[in-house]
């Protein structure tokens, strides 16, 4: 039968936290175990849902105890994506691990689209990229109408 878990080795540059665990870990390496498929003993192998294992280092208060976290796939995601950011965005990240993807290359030269334009995109202000595309959305809405001052005030 195959193997049904992976073993790897996590690193955090700097203490973080997972939901569901009021603890704040410290930064170093974590040794991490992933199943991947469902065990044979799962009864619904669609409902399965992938989760991590990671082992904890011990406490310098109780240094002979073993302990282990149970984590979904997503939160170990987002806690790794956090320490790489240092405190920038997470569409930093997310541009970043798009335009290092061979395929994502493929489809922006075939699209005609450039690096400088997605991080262009990806570096606006949020809220001037939302205030811009309210406006565009509002004249889109109103295009073909009088404008205010085109419009004559009531009679009395």
């Amino acid at each position: 039968m195959d193997n049904l878990t992976s073993k790897t080795t996590a690193v955090f540059s700097r203490p973080f936290t997972v939901p569901g665990f009021d603890e704040t870990l410290p930064a170093g390496e974590y040794e991490i175990e992933t199943e991947l498929s469902s065990p044979p003993s799962h009864l619904n192998p669609q409902a399965w849902k992938a989760s991590v294992l990671v082992h904890l280092n011990p406490r310098i208060s109780h240094p002979g105890l073993a302990r282990s976290l149970t984590l979904s796939l997503v939160d170990l995601d987002k806690a790794r994506a956090k320490d790489k950011l240092s405190g920038r965005e997470l569409s930093h990240f997310f541009l970043e691990e798009m335009l290092s993807d061979p395929m994502v290359r493929l489809v922006m030269q075939a699209d005609g689209v450039s690096e400088a334009q997605l991080r262009h995109l990806y570096s606006s202000d949020s809220s001037q990229r939302q205030s811009r595309d309210v406006s565009g959305i509002e004249r889109a809405e109103n295009e073909g109408m009088p404008t205010r001052t085109e419009i004559a005030p009531p009679r009395q």
